[in-house]
């Protein structure tokens, strides 16, 4: 039989530190709607830019904010890393 964790034991309802990358660009004034992770524009090949988010989120509900702010603005996630936590960091997209 397969043994499944609880929410409380996966760590996401840890806070824990993330990047997210996404094609386009933030608006500065998003930053509070982003659970104030610092926002960094790098230029693309393209003309799109790739915008990185990065700041600690209090859990995974708040992780699920941050990705549906960027949802409304209209932006593609390019990935959402995991870099610490209270288990070890990965790549969750």
């Amino acid at each position: 039989m397969k043994a499944t964790l609880s929410p409380s034991h996966s760590g996401f309802d840890l806070p824990a530190t993330y990047r997210i990358a996404v094609q386009g660009r933030v608006p500065a004034g998003w930053y509070d709607r982003l659970e104030g992770m610092a926002i960094t524009e790098h230029p693309a090949e393209a003309d799109t830019p790739v915008t990185t988010l990065l700041g600690e989120l209090s859990d995974q509900a708040a992780l699920e904010g941050v990705l549906n702010s960027l949802f409304a603005l209209h932006l593609q996630v390019v990935s959402v890393e995991r870099l610490s936590a209270g288990q070890d960091a990965g790549v969750i997209v």
